[in-house]
């Protein structure tokens, strides 16, 4: 049986995965091996900005795998997909981001920012956010701000000082000794949480101050999941380095960094190599990227994102829903018990509607569809979310320590 050998042979992250068997998926939804057919309210983590196997990804992966796979490690030979993506996301994000610099996940993004932030400075010290999630290479857990995540992997980045997320007073930390202050633009883990509307612009502000880099991490907003292409489009502000991941691959595995033509050049010399990867910029990955860029460009999805979000608003109101956070479609509905949301999301399972939960704030559940999702399919997973949170003896009789339904060892 698949799960028995999912459970025997591949590493796990939790005590109580769920081993569902995955059979197909296509549009908004992931079909099991049990011959049910699941809503996804979660897309892969905000991964499959497209849904589950759009055919113009699809088409564009089948069209790359006939001329060529992988030729040479990163930065050598101009390719076509990797130069039209890079060139595309020049002109479609604004000043002075220009240059891009492909890797293979979000995580291997942020050290390569944090990397180069530190060589274009001259400085040491970073500074970043209390509560913030960024990945989990030993850079990027170097600069989450949650304690019980980074504990065992200590020692890790030396140098690294934490600010509220959302509270200027804490800039007088930021300092001439500062190489870079990152942060997610809308924080994710801690239950996704906005930034005041006038934050950011005073934080680029004081980076500007004392000359440290401003970092935004758009691996979860970014392509297109708050109707902008990317959330700090809504805040007044460009960052000097923007990492981003996820839903930019529209279900493949790919990240990148972002920077002026300047500040990126400061990986190719003394030492050259400064940042190198064998896989990023594979043209495979590009061409399913550029398929996905080009159709957020060029449809009306992401003019749709806003109300959309009023929907799901609308819809999610019960006494038990203690409130939502979140901007556009990534949304976090406050449960008020890590116990209570993870049977929720057990039942839903169970219902057919795929949810998860945040990483740090589990009495969130965590609700990130595909972009285009339609407003009968987000009609009926909210009933679904409603009608379970409903039956409180259900959800009681569940065990809260286990959220999938599908477990069978």
């Amino acid at each position: 049986m698949l799960s028995k050998d999912f459970f025997t042979y591949q590493a796990q992250t939790t005590p109580f995965a769920s081993g569902f068997e995955v059979e197909r998926a296509e549009g908004s939804y992931i079909y099991g091996k049990d011959g049910r057919k699941y809503l996804d309210f979660v897309a892969g983590v905000s991964a499959n900005t497209l849904g589950h196997s759009h055919p113009k990804i699809i088409n564009a992966i089948k069209e790359q795998a006939d001329k060529y796979l992988h030729t040479m490690v990163y930065g050598e030979y101009a390719q076509e997909k990797p130069v039209a993506l890079c060139k595309l996301l020049a002109e479609a994000t604004p000043e002075p981001l220009e240059v891009t610099y492909l890797v293979n996940s979000g995580a291997e993004g942020i050290d390569g920012a944090l990397k180069l932030a530190k060589r274009y400075t001259g400085r040491e010290e970073i500074i970043s956010m209390k509560n913030a999630y960024h990945g989990n290479t030993h850079g990027a857990l170097s600069v989450a701000g949650n304690e019980v995540h980074k504990r065992e992997f200590r020692p890790l980045l030396p140098m690294i000082n934490f600010i509220e997320f959302n509270n200027p007073e804490d800039f007088d930390k930021i300092t001439e000794k500062i190489a870079c202050v990152i942060a997610e633009t809308i924080q994710g883990a801690a239950g996704f949480l906005v930034p005041d509307p006038d934050y950011f612009k005073k934080l680029k502000q004081r980076c500007e101050e004392v000359g440290a880099l401003l970092i935004l991490d758009e691996i979860q907003p970014g392509f297109g999941r708050t109707g902008k292409l990317f959330a700090f489009e809504h805040y007044g502000i460009v960052p000097d380095i923007l990492v981003i991941g996820k839903g930019m691959g529209g279900g493949v595995p790919v990240g990148a960094f972002m920077a002026s033509r300047e500040i990126m050049q400061s990986l190719s010399h003394s030492p050259k190599l400064g940042h190198i990867t064998t896989f990023g910029g594979n043209p495979l990955i590009a061409a399913a990227c550029y398929a996905t860029l080009k159709e957020l460009l060029e449809s009306n999805l992401m003019s749709e994102i806003d109300r959309k979000e009023k929907l799901f608003r609308e819809l999610l109101v019960h006494p038990k829903i203690k409130s939502i956070n979140g901007k556009g479609l990534m949304l976090a509905v406050n449960l008020g018990s890590p116990e209570y949301t993870l049977s929720v999301a057990k039942r839903c399972m169970e219902q057919g509607l795929i949810v998860f939960w945040q990483l740090y704030r589990n009495e969130f559940l965590r609700i990130s569809p595909p972009l285009n999702i339609t407003d009968d399919e987000i009609k009926h997973g909210c009933e679904i979310i409603l009608n379970t949170i409903t039956d409180e003896a259900a959800v009681a009789r569940q065990a809260p320590t286990a959220w999938g339904a599908h477990r069978t060892s």
